[in-house]
């Protein structure tokens, strides 16, 4: 399929794309119908979380921002803002490209400085978008981690991770890998509404099945879980049956929270689609982030009830909390390993 190349200037939010360090090219495509891709080299590709976040990882790699999935709830929309980008429709439509990611990436593991701590991806936006089947980003950055003994993980709700089993079940001999899917409901037709871009929920039970199958671990984010839509007890039953059957490993799951940037999407998409259940978000949420502590805690109570009924109770979760860094690998004659050398 051809691509037509533009001036950046000619993309929309023009004005928006002043900060955008790296700018190469504009891009559209009849098969990304309403998208535009922003290809950036980047000067630098690993992003170190602050120690005082409670995150369970030191550091992450975004090789996209912007997430076609579309998820009306995402989290990181935030962060369009910026770049002068709105956080609704260009989150999902002003997509940026981090062309030379796994160049880059190999570079900054190769430095002396580096300390082999855990690198997170999918935290922020999916690296198995529908974009990845163009740019093809994710094999070179599998490599690069990989070679260099870099322990990391993926989360994502992207079956196009499929195509890299094997590539993934080499670099697990090499290094620790995590691997987690993001499905959270199993209803097609809310699926379609709320995360409008992504497979289907049967295409990811599908992909669980595929990474154990290929010898791997699978741990499941099921979050967010919504408020009157999803949370429950047969909705709840139904999705931890399912994640059983499909052999997932380990479950985590836990309430909605709204962000700024995700909240005012969110709360629009409710207000069209689900308008008798505005009033009750508004005393649910009290225009904050997180849900009721009489909610959390009452939701908890009914996934810990379901995760015993299904056999995940006592398994780890899909990340550890922060440990120290790990020594550099070693040759079998106890000498470091250079990055980028296959061992």
């Amino acid at each position: 399929m051809r691509w037509q190349e533009q001036e950046p200037k000619a993309a929309p939010s023009a004005d928006a794309l002043l900060p955008l360090q790296g700018l190469v090219r504009s891009v559209q495509t009849p098969g990304f119908a309403g998208v535009t891709f922003h290809e950036v080299l980047a000067k630098s590709v690993l992003n170190k979380v602050p120690r005082t976040s409670s995150m369970p990882f030191g550091w992450t790699v975004n090789p996209y921002r912007g997430c076609s999935h579309a998820c009306v709830y995402c989290f990181a929309r935030k962060t369009h803002s910026y770049l002068d980008l709105d956080t609704g429709t260009d989150f999902d439509s002003q997509l940026v490209v981090k062309t030379n990611a796994a160049e880059v990436l190999r570079r900054e593991l190769a430095r002396p400085s580096w300390d082999y701590e855990h690198v997170a991806m999918g935290t922020n936006t999916d690296p198995y978008q529908r974009a990845e089947g163009r740019y093809k980003l994710m094999p070179g950055i599998i490599r690069a981690l990989a070679d260099s003994g870099t322990p990391f993980s993926i989360l994502t709700k992207g079956t196009l991770l499929a195509r890299d089993l094997p590539l993934l079940a080499e670099a697990a001999q090499q290094t620790s890998i995590s691997m987690g899917i993001s499905l959270a409901l199993l209803d097609p037709n809310l699926a379609q509404r709320v995360e409008p871009g992504t497979p289907s929920p049967k295409a990811r039970l599908e992909l669980v099945r595929r990474i154990r199958d290929a010898g791997m671990d699978c741990n499941v984010m099921a979050m967010p879980i919504l408020p009157w839509l999803t949370d429950g007890d047969e909705s709840l039953d139904a999705l931890f049956s399912a994640l059983a059957d499909a052999g997932a490993t380990s479950v985590t799951a836990g309430a909605l929270h709204l962000r700024p940037g995700a909240r005012e999407w969110y709360r629009q998409w409710l207000a069209r689609d689900y308008p008798q259940l505005s009033a009750r978000y508004d005393k649910l949420y009290d225009g904050g982030t997180y849900a009721s502590k009489e909610y959390r805690q009452w939701l908890a109570g009914r996934i810990t009830h379901f995760k015993n009924r299904h056999g995940f109770a006592g398994r780890n979760q899909f990340l550890a909390a922060r440990g120290a860094a790990r020594p550099a690998p070693k040759t079998a004659a106890g000498m470091p390993v250079a990055a980028g050398t296959l061992f």
